[in-house]
């Protein structure tokens, strides 16, 4: 009987039996995608309804920009600090 058995812990410890999986990776993809159209779309439509209650015009430009650093920033602080 062979120890080459996928879940078998290693010499760093036990492996992650998801690690590499195309599904995750491809869901983790769709998750990062959201985050990049969600935060410009919700921080933009806040700066829009701030205009128009306001009566000012240059906070949906502020907005759409604070949502594209704010997505940004998530991005990079959930998928791009992993290892």
């Amino acid at each position: 009987m062979s120890d080459d058995h996928p879940t078998s812990p290693g010499p760093s410890g036990p492996p992650d039996p998801d690690a590499g999986h195309p599904r995750l990776e491809e869901s983790a993809a769709w998750s990062a995608v959201s985050y990049l159209i969600s935060g410009p779309v919700l921080f933009g439509g806040i700066g829009w309804l701030l205009d128009h209650w306001l009566g000012t015009a240059f906070l949906v430009v502020v907005g759409l920009l604070m949502g594209m650093a704010t997505s940004l920033y998530l991005v990079w602080f959930r998928y791009g600090t992993s290892k």
